[in-house]
């Protein structure tokens, strides 16, 4: 009786490592991605990536305050509106809409905003 229960114990804890060991290969590999940014490129001209992201702002609520353009990048300001609530505007946030050889690519954009801009450049 005795060894039936040793050998329990072992396989227990056999199952209890091998479990620890799939967590931590498996909570690794999104490590490698970290530091990545979003990002996403589309070959496009750049006047109509951001005369869509304007769209896409404005339509989702928020507020663009002004864009400028810094070397082959133009960088969007916006910023959320009350939304008819009375408490105020949001911080200022900035997006990079950058230009790389024939491509457009989106830097530091959220990805609610980068799906429906997504949409609006695939029709």
């Amino acid at each position: 009786m005795r060894e039936t229960a040793g050998k329990g114990v072992v396989s227990v804890m056999k199952r209890c490592v091998l479990t620890v060991l799939a967590f931590l290969l498996l909570a690794a590999v999104p490590a490698a991605a970290q530091g990545q940014g979003h990002k996403k490129e589309f070959v496009i001209a750049p006047d109509r990536a951001i005369s869509v992201t304007r769209e896409v702002l404005v339509r989702q609520g928020y507020e663009v305050v002004r864009i400028e353009t810094v070397g082959n990048d133009q960088v969007v300001y916006y910023r959320r509106g009350n939304m008819g609530r009375g408490k105020g505007k949001g911080k200022l946030v900035k997006m990079v809409v950058r230009r790389v050889e024939n491509r457009v690519v989106f830097v530091n954009t959220p990805d609610a905003i980068l799906v429906d801009i997504n949409l609006r450049l695939k029709l």
